[in-house]
């Protein structure tokens, strides 16, 4: 294995790195071969390849790369004309039916990294066995054609293909979203892509449906005007600020490549995505009408279990990633799968997470219920029981990671911050689920030295306490 493979680790959605660094062109078309030869190897590279990269700097260049190592491997490259979010590049892939796609993104990470995520033929996110096996082609040396090869030479020879998925993506969403509803309803919304390639998506979609639409951040900026392009409440601060300003109903975000989303009701406040995905399952259940399981990650709000019990559903509970939301979406029928750090997709759509859908989705809600998202979640919480949810990060050795996860599931404490334990789950990380329903999950970093500490009760006031007794549990370790 060369030195180059070496420096190249894949996480829970593909390989990310920052440019300069790690993530050298030399090290794409490494990862790039080593797709194609997955490719080869489980006979699907007639189907072709769809190469797709969101807004960040050299985007374009890597992207080109990958084609023409895709080409000099003889497989069909379809390439998008700009930018674009990952979940149409996903949908894309279900659409022309290839063998699937290489999106460049680094999500919502910082400016200077960059990353690929292989999307398998499903649309979603590649499972465990499909990621180890490109991983273990990570050693093979790039087609020497590679190097040769011009790319519009190969359009002309159809080794090379542009295809624009926007207006069956479009047609997609509109069989799953009531845009009527939507279009007859008035609604103001201010929308920030983030500077980042969902600007020529939910806008669009709203505007083309009546609805007032004003953008901020709007253009493109590879470096994000400074910030992140994460849509927590601290990076939409200039969203909710003026939402207030014009007295709109809604403010409505995506992330870098536009599968995570952000929400803003019409007082200003930031609703969390464990507030919207619950938000959702109501809508869908009681308007909608829709059947099915509801699928969480092991981080994701217990407000979902509550208001599955109530419906009579099924409550499935996976380790934290998309991928696994998108296992149990490919089995069984779905209303909707998420995670607390933002992803969510329904049944009737893709098995990627798509920030643009839960958006709309967000927008058809409040315009058949005329009423505040935060007026909504308190009704919600009045029948079902206030939930109040934490996330933190505690620096701890790489080394005693595993052990302290191990301990924790072994030999539990008795009690919480006074609370009895009333049950442990290990899937994913140490959760132990207190006796009034309270919880805490001791998650490891894969990539920092790290504890990722979720942390859920009735009130902010029982979170701190359990938040107080979990660091000094392991600050003791």
């Amino acid at each position: 294995m060369g030195s180059g493979s070496k420096q190249i680790k894949f996480g829970t959605d593909g390989w990310r790195a920052i440019m300069c660094d790690t993530f050298t062109f030399a090290n794409v078309r490494l990862v790039v071969q080593a797709i194609a030869t997955y490719l080869l190897d489980s006979q699907k590279a007639d189907k072709g390849v769809i190469i797709g990269h969101d807004a960040r700097f050299l985007a374009e260049r890597f992207a080109e790369e990958a084609a023409k190592v895709m080409i000099a491997n003889g497989i069909k490259v379809y390439m998008l004309p700009e930018d674009a979010p990952t979940p149409v590049v996903a949908y894309a892939v279900t659409l022309h039916r290839s063998a699937g796609a290489v999106m460049f993104t680094a999500s919502h990470n910082p400016p200077e990294y960059n990353g690929i995520k292989y999307i398998p033929e499903y649309g979603g996110p590649a499972s465990n066995d499909i990621t180890k096996a490109i991983e273990g082609n990570l050693g093979q040396p790039v087609v020497a054609a590679a190097e040769s090869i011009d790319l519009e030479s190969a359009r002309r020879q159809g080794q090379l293909e542009i295809i624009d998925p926007r207006p069956e993506y479009f047609e997609q969403i509109s069989k799953i979203v009531d845009l009527e509803a939507i279009s007859n309803s008035g609604l103001k919304i201010v929308c920030d892509p983030m500077f980042a390639s969902g600007r020529h998506y939910l806008p669009d979609i709203l505007k083309a449906n009546g609805c007032q639409v004003e953008v901020i951040h709007g253009h493109r900026d590879p470096l994000f005007g400074g910030g992140l392009p994460e849509p927590t409440a601290t990076e939409l601060a200039p969203l909710a600020d003026r939402v207030k300003a014009t007295g709109s109903h809604l403010g409505l975000a995506t992330d870098g490549d536009a599968d995570r989303f952000g929400v803003i009701d019409g007082t200003g406040r930031y609703i969390t995505p464990n507030q919207v995905i619950a938000l959702l399952l109501v809508h869908l259940v009681e308007h909608r009408e829709y059947e099915g399981a509801v699928v969480r990650t092991v981080a994701t709000t217990h407000l979902l279990d509550r208001l599955a019990e109530k419906y009579g559903l099924e409550l499935i509970e996976t380790p934290v990633g998309f991928k696994h939301i998108c296992a149990e979406m490919r089995t069984r029928p779905v209303i909707i799968g998420g995670e607390e750090s933002g992803g969510l997709s329904i049944g009737a759509h893709i098995p990627e997470k798509d920030g643009i859908l839960a958006n709309l989705l967000i927008a058809e809600m409040q315009a058949v219920r005329r009423e505040s998202l935060t007026h909504l979640l308190e009704e919600i919480m009045a029948e079902v029981g206030t939930v109040h949810s934490r996330r933190i990060d505690l620096r701890y050795p790489d080394e005693k990671k595993a052990s302290l996860v191990q301990e924790l599931v072994a030999v539990p404490p008795e009690t919480i911050a006074g609370r009895k334990l009333a049950g442990i789950t290990d899937i994913d990380g140490a959760k132990l689920i207190l006796e009034d329903g309270s919880w805490f999950l001791v998650r490891p970093s894969g990539t920092e030295p790290l504890l990722r500490i979720y942390i859920e009760g009735e009130s902010e006031q029982e979170v701190q306490e359990i938040q107080d007794a979990v660091t000094a549990l392991v600050e003791d370790h």
